[in-house]
């Protein structure tokens, strides 16, 4: 998966004007923030290497340097599971007891 290796390399986030489903819905379970935006930003990043820019995940924007902010798409389950370091998994695991209690009271039989 290429999101382990850029995670394992360090990164926690690439920008880019395209992301394949596949990529974003990859990254998104990993951990790794896939974010998209407009050929300006992008431009504007590829001649300004080593800027540092901010991503804020829970405004879903990012500031550039001169504190232009720059809004990118991400559905509110990936940013809740990114805000809280936790997986689908993880997310699952964290309503144990409701899926227990469901368990209980539930018939198997039809």
């Amino acid at each position: 998966h290429a999101p382990w290796a850029l995670l394992d390399y360090g990164l926690r986030a690439v920008i880019s004007t395209e992301i394949a489903d596949i990529f974003r819905s990859n990254s998104l379970k990993n951990g790794f923030l896939p974010i998209v935006v407009d050929e300006a930003t992008h431009k504007w990043l590829l001649a300004n290497p080593g800027s540092e820019i901010e991503i804020d995940i829970e405004a879903s924007c990012i500031t550039l340097p001169d504190g232009k902010k720059v809004t990118y798409p991400i559905d509110d389950f990936a940013r809740y599971c990114l805000l809280n370091g936790i997986d689908q998994l993880g997310f699952l695991l964290g309503h144990e007891q409701d899926i227990l209690k469901f368990e209980k009271e539930r018939t198997w039989k039809p």
